[in-house]
């Protein structure tokens, strides 16, 4: 994967006009289209302003409204300068180290940190014909044995393709009425899909896939192709991370981080720089308003 280095970010958004100028090339890489004109024209930058206006008719542009930074009195500079950090880590960063890094309040660091985590959400359909699916628990304290008898902790399901994407989503429980919906959603019929001895996946067969099994309570974890390993490591890479520098993550924002770290592995071979990746998002969550733009993709 390609470095994107801090001198880099520094020389891309020296200052706001050209942090805005970036937000603008996102929005509109073919030229502004001018509602009143109905055609693409120039348009200037607007003095004291986040604005921009057309040189034939004078109406305005907001670059800025239904993105994440729009109403925001942070510079746009420490906004990408955040999600520069965000992506510059295989692990995650913290709100406080955000706070730190950037000279704001918590309050201000915790609304970026989430604004900023709404880019790495995205459905997603798994095409690879190998594709491992697991369940696991997360948080809570255990006050019984391990695993799906440990209570207080909140259950997620998990789809990947060998040597490829990852899907994590929070479940309600491990039924096959929970687990079998989601394999028809993000799994291409016809695939090859490998699980543990758990009955919910017993119905993957009569659903059209071809499904093997692996039998991790009589302590089998490979025979030849049949194995969990691929979605067992992104388990390990996401536990890590979030009890290594997060600590501890409650239930209601556990899908945000599951996003983060979907996105991060979804992109770990790229030859695209990750800070561009985040970017990229930034026109995903338009919500276009004033008839400006139109949504692509889902709005987390």
């Amino acid at each position: 994967m390609e470095k994107f280095t801090v001198r880099q970010f520094n020389e891309m958004f020296s200052n706001e006009d050209a942090s805005l100028d970036f937000v603008l090339g996102l929005i509109y890489p073919d030229g502004i289209t001018c509602r009143s004109c109905q055609a693409i024209t120039k348009h200037h930058r607007l003095t004291n302003r986040k604005a921009y206006s057309c040189d034939r008719c004078g109406s305005h542009v907001y670059p800025l409204a239904g993105t994440i930074f729009e109403k925001s009195s942070t510079p746009l500079k420490s906004w990408f300068y955040a999600m520069y950090l965000m992506a510059s880590t295989r692990c995650g960063i913290s709100a406080k180290q955000l706070e730190r890094e950037l000279g704001v309040t918590y309050k201000t660091a915790w609304r970026m940190f989430r604004q900023i985590r709404s880019l790495f959400a995205e459905e997603i359909t798994l095409g690879g014909q190998l594709v491992e699916m697991d369940e696991t628990y997360v948080g809570g304290r255990r006050r019984g044995k391990r695993g799906r008898g440990a209570a207080g902790k909140t259950i997620v399901a998990g789809i990947v393709e060998r040597k490829g994407r990852v899907v994590a989503q929070v479940v309600p429980n491990v039924q096959a009425s929970t687990l079998i919906p989601l394999a028809q959603t993000r799994i291409m019929p016809s695939s090859t899909v490998y699980t543990d001895e758990l009955p919910s996946y017993n119905r993957l067969r009569s659903m059209g896939y071809v499904h093997k099994r692996i039998h991790h309570a009589a302590r089998v974890y490979v025979r030849g192709d049949v194995h969990t390993n691929s979605i067992e490591g992104f388990w390990s890479l996401m536990k890590r991370g979030i009890g290594g520098v997060y600590h501890a993550v409650s239930q209601k924002y556990l899908q945000t981080y599951l996003d983060e770290y979907s996105f991060r592995y979804n992109r770990r071979n790229q030859g695209q720089p990750m800070f561009e990746s985040v970017t990229e998002r930034v026109t995903k969550v338009r919500s276009g308003r004033y008839g400006e733009y139109s949504p692509i993709g889902p709005v987390s």
